[in-house]
């Protein structure tokens, strides 16, 4: 699967929170997230492997019990099932990848992804 550099297909999921699912292989997902300044992605957790790369901009990482400030070129791996939130301090663009796929966030691929 192919998918070439777009502004275009992002989806509303929370408030504040647009995604749009790059491309989608048998063992992992890459989404990309355009995140407004306040917004605020509740504590949940998932079956799922996050690894993620903060694209531009700044956020607050909680995970667990401890807090991360993350900055421009900040990473990180978060484990299936551990809690977690974020809360976004300027507007920010990050990509991330779960393993394995995550079949809520499929629907989200972007058409214009070449098979």
């Amino acid at each position: 699967m192919i998918n070439h550099h777009s502004e275009k297909n992002y989806h509303k999921i929370l408030e504040g929170i647009h995604i749009k699912t790059l491309v989608l292989g048998k063992s992992t997902l890459m989404s990309k997230f355009r995140l407004s300044k306040n917004a605020v992605i509740p504590q949940h957790s998932h079956p799922y492997e996050q690894t993620g790369y903060l694209i531009s901009g700044n956020i607050i990482l909680h995970i667990e019990d401890k807090k991360f400030e993350m900055k421009e070129g900040d990473s990180w791996c978060i484990h299936y099932d551990c809690p977690h939130m974020a809360e976004v301090i300027d507007d920010s663009m990050i990509l991330e990848i779960f393993s394995p796929p995550r079949d809520d966030y499929k629907k989200f691929l972007d058409k214009d992804a070449i098979l």
